[in-house]
């Protein structure tokens, strides 16, 4: 919710209309982040690096070859 906003217009506004039995506990509310990546993330591991230099490879190909169709 912004900070800017007063937490009950915000949640009249924002949270009573799809969940009208809601209720802020007025004894435990306090300002605090939530931390999305530790909840939200999801890790990846890295590419292979014979795949990754492969890619590179042909990537820099393709610039050389303009580079080269540039000076002609």
């Amino acid at each position: 919710m912004p900070l800017a906003e007063d937490v009950e217009t915000y949640f009249k506004r924002e949270v009573l209309p799809h969940a009208p039995d809601a209720w802020i506990d007025t004894k435990r509310r306090r300002l605090a982040r939530i931390p999305f990546s530790r909840h939200f993330y999801v890790f990846k591991p890295p590419r292979d690096l014979a795949e990754i230099d492969a890619e590179l490879k042909g990537v820099t190909d393709r610039i050389l070859t303009m580079i080269a169709g540039l000076s002609k």
